[in-house]
């Protein structure tokens, strides 16, 4: 019996596509890839996918050293739908380090630039001192009804515990915490472009603390990534926990932090950004 042919490839796979145009003498990598409308979001993309995008730029690198450890990146201007070119170099390689300069590029301009830090992950003591909370399991929590119209949320599946700003655009609150299960419509094996990817889901905390939505515009997340390959093969399609707050809002700007989880309870990575908001 003949092996059957498998034609359809996830919505995520096909965001993270890109083609090699040019390898350069000092090891630069240009990308070329394209936005996808599923990923669409206010003004551009989702600023997850964009992140994405831009680690699969070093990860695809034929000179890649390990796995990701870090990943920040700064939103320099709205990304355009169509098409866009990553350049991807890696700087300085050390024996277990690696470190990264990407930028993406529309039209001559830079829209988004990055940096990131791979590494050789080895065998040491080990650790979560962040505990994940005890909350309801995935299945015992419902799916909101969705208040926000945007492509990227049905790319998603929703399962939130506390402080959804999905539901509850009109209510002011002393604290912007929001706890929620997350998975991908439909489920994919995690890696570490999706985990970077869902880094970004969580709403602006200013739509958490007021009654009212203002623009808002993430200008630079940085992602830390806990779990090996290894340990992401073991989650498998599972859920990922999120947990966020913010710390400081003023004069224009506010952060957050967050951590996510896998349903046994491994921190898989945390993450912090800066966000842009207006009045």
């Amino acid at each position: 019996m003949s092996a059957c042919k498998v034609d359809w490839v996830h919505t995520l796979d096909q965001a993270l596509t890109l083609t090699a145009l040019q390898h350069e003498a000092d090891g630069t990598v240009r990308w070329q890839g394209h936005t996808h409308p599923g990923y669409a979001n206010m003004v551009g993309p989702y600023g997850g996918v964009t992140a994405a995008q831009m680690l699969q730029a070093a990860w695809l690198h034929p000179q890649r050293l390990g796995e990701p450890v870090s990943l920040t990146v700064n939103f320099c201007a709205a990304v355009a739908d169509g098409a866009f070119t990553i350049v991807a170099q890696p700087v300085v390689t050390n024996r277990s380090t690696q470190h990264w300069m990407l930028r993406m590029e529309q039209d001559g301009k830079v829209v988004t630039t990055a940096t990131a830090v791979t590494a050789l992950r080895r065998d040491t003591w080990a650790d979560d001192e962040t505990k994940m909370p005890v909350v309801p399991a995935p299945e015992q929590v419902p799916m909101p009804r969705m208040l926000l119209d945007r492509p990227f949320l049905s790319r998603y599946e929703w399962r939130v515990m506390q402080g959804s700003p999905l539901t509850e655009l009109g209510t002011t609150s002393d604290t912007s915490l929001t706890r929620l299960w997350v998975r991908d419509i439909p489920p994919r094996p995690m890696d570490f472009a999706g985990l970077a990817a869902m880094a970004d889901m969580f709403f602006p905390r200013v739509y958490s603390r007021r009654a009212l939505m203002v623009p808002t515009g993430t200008v630079s997340i940085t992602v830390y990534f806990h779990a090996s390959g290894e340990q992401l093969q073991q989650h498998g399609m599972g859920y990922v926990l999120g947990q966020v707050q913010g710390q400081g809002f003023r004069h224009g700007f506010f952060d957050h932090v967050a951590q996510l989880w896998s349903q046994s309870g491994s921190l898989l990575a945390t993450t912090h950004q800066i966000v842009y908001y207006k009045e």
